[in-house]
């Protein structure tokens, strides 16, 4: 079951299945009356006004593999802060390119911060609608603001 909210970046889904979280996107979706749904929406919405810096609803976006290590490794980084993608390679022993793209095929975008990865030498790539200029505005949001100047 999927459902949306309106957000600082445009509309942004979320999808519920089997007792958690399995994706979400940019867009609009219908919503419904799934009490996981409605948790994942408000904490989406919570998020956005400052009201929450790590998600509490359950996630399983059924992946494995590197990509599900990736996946596991930015959970773990803390609202506010960041890694670079040279740093999850060397954590994980998998290449910073290999790094970048599990990020880039995130299916959880927001919930797993893949915004809070980050090229050596830039921010590196952000799927959203707005690309980069969206991980801009999320990184600032969390007040990671200082690696932008």
């Amino acid at each position: 079951m999927k459902g949306s909210v309106d957000t600082h970046l445009g509309p942004v889904w979320v999808e519920v299945a089997d007792g958690a979280v399995v994706a979400s996107g940019w867009g609009v979706a219908e919503g419904g009356d799934d009490p996981l749904l409605i948790a994942a929406l408000d904490e989406v919405t919570a998020y956005f006004n400052g009201r929450l810096e790590r998600f509490t609803v359950p996630l399983h976006p059924h992946v494995s593999g590197l990509t599900g290590r990736v996946l596991d490794a930015l959970s773990a980084i803390p609202f506010g802060e960041t890694r670079t993608y040279g740093d999850l390679s060397k954590d994980l022993g998998a290449p910073a390119q290999a790094i970048g793209q599990a990020c880039g095929a995130n299916p959880v975008p927001i919930l797993i911060p893949c915004h809070r990865a980050l090229g050596a030498t830039s921010l590196g790539g952000f799927s959203a609608p707005g690309g980069i200029e969206a991980k801009v505005w999320l990184l600032r949001h969390e007040g990671a603001a200082g690696l932008l100047i």
